[in-house]
């Protein structure tokens, strides 16, 4: 569904996440708080699949409601992850269908029958059930590394030049991180057809007004 309605589906993903954060840190229950919000879109794994994911710089608390003092996080938690996951689930699959309702959605293919609204609520039962997981790192160690982190993560493209290995008229051979394995064993080595390269590679092209 994303990959054939990016724009609609990114900027979602943009809109769902952050007010899942703002939603979740006002509550005082968790944080009670305004708190800020650097998000930066990514579309792809380390395999250059379609991944789109967004990843978020959060400050460890925030602005009280009145704007009179900060309210600072507990150390090393700012808000429950789990908590974050279900609100995510509910704002990001509502949003959906009512894109989906209003008609801007469009499917082909294999996906065409998906027009019809029934077929589209049945396509989507499946991950209602799902623990949809948000993912929060530790703090980071100070100004600097956040810098670095977002130099990282603003200006990379699907692969950088260091992964690649080898290339000729057969194939590319590029390092890989495997997730669903540890250690040494997660860097792996993969080699693709040069016109499946280049159609993995264009897959994160993105629609116009977005920014990689």
């Amino acid at each position: 569904i994303a990959f054939q309605n990016k724009a609609l589906v990114y900027d979602l993903l943009f809109k769902a996440a952050s007010e899942t954060m703002l939603t979740i840190a006002a509550d005082r229950k968790h944080l009670g708080a305004r708190i800020g919000i650097t998000a930066v879109l990514h579309t792809w794994g380390s395999a250059m699949t379609h991944h789109p994911h967004v990843h978020m710089i959060v400050p460890g608390g925030g602005i009280t409601p009145d704007g009179s003092r900060w309210i600072s996080s507990r150390p090393a938690f700012l808000l429950p992850v789990r908590v974050l996951g279900k609100l995510f689930r509910r704002l990001f699959l509502t949003r959906l269908v009512a894109l989906h309702d209003a008609e801007r959605l469009c499917f082909f293919g294999a996906l065409a029958h998906l027009t019809e609204r029934q077929a589209f609520l049945r396509h989507l039962s499946p991950v209602r059930k799902k623990r949809w997981v948000v993912y929060a790192k530790a703090p980071f160690a100070g100004p600097e590394a956040v810098l670095a982190y977002l130099s990282r993560y603003t200006h990379r493209v699907a692969i950088s030049n260091r992964r690649l290995i080898t290339f000729d008229e057969t194939g590319v051979t590029f390092r890989y991180k495997d997730y669903r394995r540890d250690g040494r064993d997660r860097q792996q080595i993969m080699t693709l057809a040069v016109d499946e390269f280049i159609r993995r590679f264009l897959l994160h092209v993105l629609p116009r007004g977005f920014h990689r």
